[in-house]
């Protein structure tokens, strides 16, 4: 019997960064995300004598014995993480196969490698009969990544993953609170054709943007402070505009948003970013971003319906590659297979 689970990948319209420690811990932190139509998977095969995990994006893969110590060097940390968290809690007779894959490019800033983390503990806990609500699940998923494997970054992809849907997440010292929007049809159908999604590539650096960001806030540099709590602030705006359907309104500040972002850490944007932001909005766009950290990935523009076109052919002209997403509203699901 084969276990299959999925999580969704993710969007970050506003406040992204403002849920990495130790700011959120400090001055409290929000984010307004919502999930899209790709996921990432993980696939459990029990039995056998060891632990081994691939993944069919990298062509990578790791085996360990059941009672051998896994060593975080790189490859596959959170797939180890997690099969560590588990079997100190639980004694595995057998050990067992996984697969892993995901729907988005390595590098693209929607959030894959804690959907993938979501999606893995939603097999397994479906392995070992054990219920785990969204809460748990993205608390475990943050408590694997962050303390146990040790790797740096924020708090809104485990949430996102685990809840699906649009959200506004604040966050605090030792606590989460997710906020689900319920948003009407109609917005969310104009959201959808408002938007023009490009994928830039690019070797990301998000591990020492992050480190940059942190800094900063450790030694109280003025102007990123600044404009992370500009960015908390425009998260509520942007919900509001949302809630109320004024979609122009919410361009305008996903633009403040981002002169906002760019602010907090070197390395965030770079020239060809720029360039293509420029592009996007001389053709028509009232507003954008990068959807993760910064460096390269995926941008996404909120256009003037008459100049959506135009904004394709600008970011066509920039060698951007279009892709089309669509909004989903389920979180993780696990799933058996016969």
């Amino acid at each position: 019997m084969q276990i299959r689970a999925r999580a969704p990948l993710r969007i970050s319209f506003g406040g992204g960064g403002t849920d990495v420690p130790p700011y959120c811990d400090e001055r409290g932190g929000a984010v307004l995300s919502a999930t899209i139509n790709r996921h990432a998977y993980a696939t459990l095969l029990p039995g056998g004598e060891s632990f081994a995990v691939k993944s069919l994006d990298y062509d990578a893969s790791i085996s360990y014995n059941l009672s051998e110590d896994f060593v975080y060097d790189g490859q596959l940390d959170l797939a180890k993480g997690v099969i560590d968290h588990f079997r100190k809690s639980h004694r595995f007779e057998s050990g067992m196969e996984i697969l892993l894959h995901n729907d988005a490019p390595p590098g693209s800033g929607l959030g894959s490698s804690s959907a993938i983390t979501v999606a893995l503990i939603g097999a397994l806990a479906e392995q070992l009969h054990q219920p785990m609500d969204a809460y748990q699940i993205a608390e475990t998923a943050y408590n694997i990544e962050r303390i146990e494997v040790g790797q740096i970054g924020g708090k809104q992809d485990q949430y996102a993953a685990a809840f699906g849907g649009f959200n506004f997440i604040e966050f605090s010292e030792g606590k989460t609170v997710v906020n689900a929007l319920r948003l009407p049809r109609d917005t969310v159908f104009e959201l959808e054709y408002r938007l023009v999604f490009a994928y830039l590539g690019g070797k990301r650096i998000f591990s020492k943007i992050l480190e940059n960001q942190v800094e900063n806030v450790k030694t109280g540099n003025e102007s990123a402070l600044h404009a992370m709590d500009e960015l908390k602030r425009l998260a509520h705006e942007m919900k509001n505009a949302l809630l109320l359907g004024e979609l122009a309104k919410f361009g305008g500040l996903l633009n403040d948003a981002w002169e906002n972002k760019k602010k907090m850490a070197e390395g965030i944007t770079n020239q060809r970013i720029d360039e293509t932001y420029n592009a996007a909005m001389k053709a028509g766009a009232i507003g954008g971003k990068i959807t993760g950290v910064g460096g390269g990935g995926f941008m996404f523009f909120v256009c003037d319906p008459t100049r959506r076109h135009a904004v394709q052919e600008a970011l066509k002209s920039a060698d951007c590659q279009l892709i089309n997403f669509n909004f989903v509203e389920e979180g993780v699901r696990a799933w058996r297979v016969k």
